[in-house]
């Protein structure tokens, strides 16, 4: 269940962002869309979903990016660029490409996470120099790193590692790791790189491997990011002996009939060259099948290759993070599988689902809390990202301005720029002078 990240000098986000999912306080009457865990004596509560606001370039895809980009160096464990040609975030493998690129002076990359995995509270972070936008060469390193386990510190490194014999750390250690605990901050800072992480590198090595192995695979199987919809797909591995044949998942195929797919059936088929599954429409009068992207349209494959994910998360666990989730997928199906996050008597496995958009229609007082309403806007003067949430305004109307009442038409409000994180958008004047500029050119011609 995550239930907070941060980042700093990434992209557009200059200063802080904290983005929440944690329950606002003083939201009377809005006791739907909550997940909770009780570790100890203490009960945590998280938000199942949230939905990002605001104009284009403002900065909403980078949210998506700076978790997606956590994920991916907490699991190499280094700040190295690597090639990658298949993520569309290239900021993670590039990563000269993070610092915001209005500084003059080299600012440290902040990230931080807090999650709950395995009856465990916990909180990581890192502190990095990556130099300035675009600063290819710059010598990199890890300034500060952190890990908490339920409050309490498990290891603090900056020039130092200093690694703390708590409760929650004796229970993953040896009993010979234990009699040489004091000698091992010595081991492990001389054989960790200035660009290496200590989580993924020593600690994981010298002192806690179970740790680790719950953290990482929290951030590779729970966390689950995309910063394209349109490469949001679920791999499948199909024991196939025989050529040709084709696999038909029943689950999916229910799916499609409530999207509107009844004419035909869908099946996977490996692709021989490849070995990756393909997804085919069958048509059994006819005993044919044909590759789904040139029957099907662009919406019914981008909920084809979505639903198996919402499905894994919903069964598992974890947290969905899709850039434009709506994209091509008609409102009401949309509705239903953010209701379906909604209810109690099927999440409950703490499911979660974060997403931005342009669709208004998710304004809606019966469908979102107001704390898990984000807006995102560019100041004109910085050009940077300010993030904010519907719940940050007063509930009454006070001198900060008109309050946001429960029940109030977002949608209107929104569109009257009542909340900001809008621009008005006017292409009439640059038309009108291509036309002039194109009628004067014929003028002086004849």
């Amino acid at each position: 269940m995550l239930l907070e990240f941060r980042t700093s000098n990434f992209k557009s986000f200059k200063e802080e962002l904290v983005f929440s999912l944690i329950p606002a306080a003083k939201q009377t009457g809005l006791d739907y869309s909550i997940i909770g865990k009780k570790i100890g004596s203490k009960n945590y509560k998280g938000l199942c979903s949230a939905v990002i606001y605001g104009p284009n370039a403002s900065g909403k895809t980078n949210i998506i990016s700076a978790i997606d980009t956590f994920k991916l160096i907490v699991l190499r464990g280094h700040i190295n660029n690597e090639e990658e040609t298949k993520s569309p975030n290239v900021a993670a493998y590039s990563l000269e490409l993070i610092p915001n690129n209005t500084l003059q002076e080299s600012k440290p990359v902040s990230f931080y996470i807090k999650f709950i995995e395995d009856n465990y509270l916990i909180e990581y972070s890192i502190k990095i120099d990556l130099g300035k936008f675009l600063d290819v060469d710059y010598k990199r390193k890890v300034i500060e790193e952190e890990l908490l386990i339920n409050s309490k510190r498990i290891f603090f490194r900056n020039e130092n590692i200093e690694v703390f014999k708590t409760k929650e750390l004796k229970d993953f250690l040896r009993k010979e790791v234990l009699n040489q605990f004091d000698k091992l901050n010595v081991i492990a800072m001389s054989n960790l790189h200035s660009n290496e992480l200590f989580l993924m590198n020593g600690f994981k090595n010298i002192y806690s491997s179970k740790i680790v192995s719950m953290i990482s695979n929290w951030f590779e199987n729970k966390l689950n990011t995309y910063c394209r919809a349109d490469v949001l797909n679920f791999t499948r591995n199909i024991e196939d002996k025989k050529e040709n044949s084709i696999f038909i998942e029943k689950t999916i195929n229910e799916a499609a009939k409530c999207f509107g797919i009844n004419s035909n059936a869908l099946g996977y088929v490996k692709d021989k060259e490849s070995n990756n599954t393909k997804l085919v429409s069958l048509f059994e009068k006819s005993k044919m099948a044909v590759p789904a992207k040139v029957f099907e349209s662009y919406g019914t494959i981008r909920f084809v290759n979505m639903f198996p994910l919402i499905l894994k998360i919903l069964v598992n666990g974890g947290v969905l993070v899709v850039d434009e989730f709506d994209a091509s997928i008609h409102p009401k199906a949309l509705m239903n599988i953010i209701n379906i996050f909604h209810n109690d008597e099927i999440n409950i496995n703490n499911a979660q689902l974060i997403f931005n958009t342009h669709n208004p229609i998710f304004l809606n007082s019966n469908l979102f809390r107001r704390d898990e309403i984000k807006f995102i806007e560019r100041d004109e003067d910085t050009h940077c990202s300010i993030h904010y949430s519907l719940s940050d305004f007063e509930t009454a109307s006070s001198k900060k301005g008109p309050g946001v009442r429960k029940g109030e038409d977002y949608l209107n409000n929104y569109f009257i720029n009542k909340y900001g994180a809008i621009m008005e958008v006017d292409f009439s004047d640059i038309i009108f002078d291509v036309l002039k500029t194109k009628r004067e050119n014929r003028e002086n011609e004849d």
